[in-house]
């Protein structure tokens, strides 16, 4: 199969012919049909992140089911399915106390089904996508219905559950209470759409684009901020009478994620979405805990992906999940370093590479 291969940090990848083995007992063979470029590959890709080479990239994917293992009974060669990179084993205390995102049991990693030359090639996320084909754990997809379209489909593998998640499950966000996100790019938008859909009745976004925040009133912000011309943390406080009850941070950045807690009124949560760089720390004001205000993570929107996802499908064939606005271009396989610089500019929101 075709595959476009990271083999060295801030180097265009290759695409390059590379062999996929067959399905194990529970293991499923995909062919991809749609994958989003998503800034998390994009943090390996630079050095951000660290990461073994040589590997196959990609994680935010949507496909067809090819051939299935001999314990698999869940799909059946021609079943539509998302992939997740939170893959989940089912019996560790994680999954056992509904939190799936957190699980990290080895019998779900992938590290010996790709090769090249030879030698072994990795699959970022235990998926790999972009590649002709994937070969996943089991508990890496849901089945979705087959008149969803696919390049939309896939960006609920990644960045919709991602941010949709951050609000409903991590943060629970209750209906009337006030939101401010800051980052307006795939993720941001749509927790932007997950805080309309819960309810939330002033959603403020924050951006240093006025594309993305235009945007984002189409994903139902309700005033945005832009932080070139002005202080955010001092507008959200000034729009609200002294803070929102939630913050999300979509962007990945000590600073801003600090800027979430301080656009916090007492009481109030900051749930921090985007990947920060190892080794930087986040200070916030130790007398604020005194207020009851609260900062935490969020892994892949605190899914339980096999119920989420459908859920999200019917959300967007109902016009109520807006993902069509997120998909700026698609793109073929052979496209995917132009993909990353775009996507390094900030000015496109989701390229989708396309497979035949």
């Amino acid at each position: 199969m075709k595959a476009a291969v990271f083999r060295e940090v801030n180097v265009p990848m290759e695409i390059e012919q590379v062999d996929v083995s067959k399905p194990g007992p529970r293991e499923v063979l995909i062919r991809t049909k749609a994958a989003g470029v998503c800034h998390s590959d994009l943090h390996f890709w630079n050095g951000t992140y660290p990461g073994q080479t040589p590997m196959v990239l990609g994680h935010e994917s949507a496909g067809i089911v090819e051939a299935v293992g001999s314990d698999v009974h869940y799909v059946k060669p021609g079943d539509h399915v998302i992939t997740c990179l939170s893959v989940f084993c089912g019996h560790c205390e994680h999954c056992l106390t509904g939190h799936l995102s957190l699980c990290q049991e080895p019998e779900t990693r992938r590290s010996d089904r790709l090769s090249l030359g030879g030698g072994q090639v990795g699959q970022f996320a235990n998926l790999g996508s972009y590649a002709e084909m994937m070969l996943v754990h089991e508990h890496a997809i849901v089945k979705i219905r087959e008149d969803m379209p696919m390049d939309r489909a896939a960006l609920i593998g990644c960045g919709v559950m991602t941010g949709v998640g951050a609000v409903i499950h991590t943060a629970k966000v209750e209906p009337g209470a006030t939101v401010a996100v800051i980052g307006c790019g795939g993720i941001g938008l749509s927790a932007i759409n997950g805080a309309a859909i819960a309810g939330a009745s002033r959603i403020i976004a924050v951006d240093m684009l006025d594309s993305k925040l235009e945007l984002a009133r189409k994903f139902g912000a309700t005033d945005v901020v832009n932080a070139k011309d002005k202080d955010a943390v001092g507008e959200v406080q000034a729009m609200t009478g002294g803070g929102v009850h939630y913050s999300f941070e979509a962007i990945g950045l000590k600073a801003t994620a600090e800027q979430a807690f301080q656009m916090l009124r007492n009481g109030g949560t900051a749930t921090i979405i985007g990947m920060i760089p190892p080794g930087q720390m986040v200070a916030v004001h130790g007398m604020e805990f005194l207020f009851e205000k609260k900062i935490q993570g969020s892994m892949m929107g605190s899914n339980r992906f096999r119920v989420d996802m459908p859920r999200f499908v019917e959300l967007y064939l109902q016009g109520r999940l807006h993902l069509d606005d997120l998909v700026s271009r698609r793109i073929k396989l052979d496209d995917i370093n132009d993909a990353f610089a775009a996507l390094q500019t900030g000015e496109v929101a989701r390229s989708v590479i396309m497979f035949d």
